[in-house]
């Protein structure tokens, strides 16, 4: 076997919206999943999010080495730039949503489809834990439109705090507040807060689901894996055989394990042996992800699988630049949608994840953080509105002599 390789590209990859039922007897939970439904034009939103995650797991396939572990979670990345996107304004607004594949639909669609599906997903399944959490945090006095705000706060839950980003403690209480809202298994997701930066836009998901059928740790046994470079090594391999969803074509392989009553699940893809991973890769489009999951069905698998955990964290600029959206990280950035006026740009997205699947199930966990900051002077202008009341002098500038000082609480023409 040339190589096998285990691709969890989301927490919600096996999110299924109408699912075969494969009841477990003793548990009329298990195999019936709640079906979802939501607002009519949604699905056109979760098939961008779909093709969204899709082309950004074959960029960053083709951005790493062969030998590295990626697991990223579209969801998680969606919902950190969609918060963003209600900032964005003209030319930047455009790259951005045809970046994230949501450039045919409204601001309304993106956010009303968000917002009922964070709903679905946290309330689908009480036997999965899944928690969906968002944050803006911005400068303490910087004036950030409420509208923005209002928006965010509204339709993705946000939690809106003013933060004195030069104190010691912000850098901790940001993150502090991911590694809460990811049981601790993501424990920083910035590094500094410059004095250029003004707002961070923070997406946090964990997710811990128990296997409907769950691998007998007396199975568990070492095990080879053939790795990509042709060495060996040796596993812990888990073992089972149920009525498992499958699937096969010429290229692999497919297996998928629900968790809890079947709402959530994990597909497994495991190329053929004649099958280069990164050839693979390349087949994995949006209408050939549509075609493979809508043609699983039950059998008997006898499934053997790999115990692992991971961590992965990756800047997401370049590639989030190569999928269409370069004019955000620069000087021509327009996000006037958040200030009024202007003068903004990303810093940087930043994307951190743990998975960890073992007999009982899988816990994983993800941060998306959008950095905002100001132009520096020498890159372009500084913005000063003068909206409120403001102290003025006259001087001699050579011998520094206040000549006239005054203040204009209201401003009159008299």
């Amino acid at each position: 076997m040339k190589n096998y390789i285990f691709i969890l590209f989301s927490v919600l990859i096996g999110l299924t919206f109408s699912c075969s039922k494969n009841d477990t007897p003793g548990d009329p939970g298990v195999g019936n999943p709640l079906q979802i439904e939501l607002a009519e034009g949604s699905d056109l939103v979760l098939e961008s999010m779909n093709e969204f995650g899709l082309d950004m797991f074959r960029l960053l396939t083709e951005d790493e080495e062969p030998g590295t572990n990626i697991f990223i979670s579209p969801t998680s990345i969606s919902l950190a730039l969609a918060m963003t996107l209600n900032g964005a304004n003209t030319t930047t607004e455009d790259s951005m949503a045809y970046a994230m594949r949501v450039d045919h639909l409204t601001a309304d669609q993106i956010n009303e489809t968000y917002r009922d599906l964070i709903d679905a997903l946290t309330t689908c399944d009480d036997k999965v834990i899944l928690e969906i959490a968002n944050s803006i945090w911005y400068r303490m006095g910087y004036p950030v439109l409420p509208e923005f705000l209002d928006i965010n706060n509204n339709y993705y839950n946000a939690e809106v705090r003013a933060l004195d980003f030069g104190s010691p403690e912000a850098l901790d209480i940001i993150n502090g507040w991911v590694a809460d809202q990811t049981d601790d298994k993501i424990e920083k997701i910035i590094d500094e807060i410059d004095p250029a930066h003004i707002m961070f836009l923070i997406n946090a998901i964990y997710f811990k689901g128990i296997w409907s059928v769950e691998f007998k740790k007396e199975n568990t046994h070492d095990g080879i894996f053939h790795l990509h470079n042709g060495s060996e090594k040796t596993v812990k391999m888990m073992n089972q055989e149920a009525d498992l969803g499958y699937f096969e074509n010429d290229l692999f392989q497919a297996c998928e394990m629900d968790y809890g009553r079947g709402n959530f699940s994990m597909l497994v893809l495991l190329p053929k042996e004649n099958i280069d991973l990164e050839s693979f890769t390349d087949e994995l489009t949006n209408s050939n992800w549509d075609s493979w999951t809508t043609s699983i069905t039950q059998h008997k698998v006898n499934i053997t699988l790999p115990k692992f955990t991971f961590k992965y964290d990756k800047e997401l600029n370049e590639i989030l630049s190569l999928m269409g959206m370069r004019i955000a990280f620069g000087y021509q950035a327009d996000f006037s949608g958040i200030n009024g006026i202007g003068g903004l740009y990303i810093d940087y997205v930043k994307h951190s994840t743990f998975v960890e699947v073992n007999e009982e199930g899988t816990e994983a966990a993800a941060a998306t953080v959008v950095a905002i900051r100001e132009f520096a002077v020498a890159d372009g202008p500084v913005y000063m509105v003068v909206n409120r009341p403001f102290i003025f002098a006259i001087r001699e500038k050579t011998t520094n002599t206040i000549v006239f000082l005054g203040k204009v609480a209201e401003p009159k023409l008299e």
